[in-house]
């Protein structure tokens, strides 16, 4: 049996219907406007995305669209190594909580784990920044 990797959920309120921040984050296209780890998009097929990163290309397997707020996603780095994003659009109020679980991959240091929570936390308030700007 597989030991459960830590995680941390990092979360922000955006003062939008979660339907508009959903139906905004769940373009691949949209993602390197607010995801800066992702950087410029190559092209895709279907739901996999090649982006070109600051460590070579990186591919994103996206979620099918859904009615639920789910915009989870699989990064499969340059190293081959693939990551599992669960990336969720809550309605909350009239607005909603975009919600990233951050796993801490196995050989990560505690500076790691806290610099990639820090980074995740950046690029959310990129996101609600971008969606409240658009009013």
């Amino acid at each position: 049996m597989t030991e459960p990797a830590q995680a941390q959920i990092i979360s922000v309120h955006i003062a939008h219907d979660w339907r508009e921040v959903y139906a905004f984050t769940s373009e691949p296209a949209a993602f390197p406007e607010w995801a800066s780890g992702l950087g410029r998009p190559l092209g895709h097929d279907g739901a996999t995305w090649r982006f070109e990163g600051s460590e070579g290309t990186t591919t994103v397997r996206f979620s099918a669209p859904n009615e639920y707020g789910v915009l989870d996603h699989y990064v499969v780095l340059p190293d081959g190594s693939e990551i599992y994003i669960p990336l969720r659009v809550i309605a909350n109020g009239s607005g909603c909580d975009v919600q990233f679980t951050l796993f801490r991959v196995p050989g990560m240091t505690d500076e790691k784990f806290a610099a990639d929570a820090q980074w995740v936390e950046r690029d959310l308030g990129k996101l609600k920044a971008l969606v409240e700007g658009r009013d």
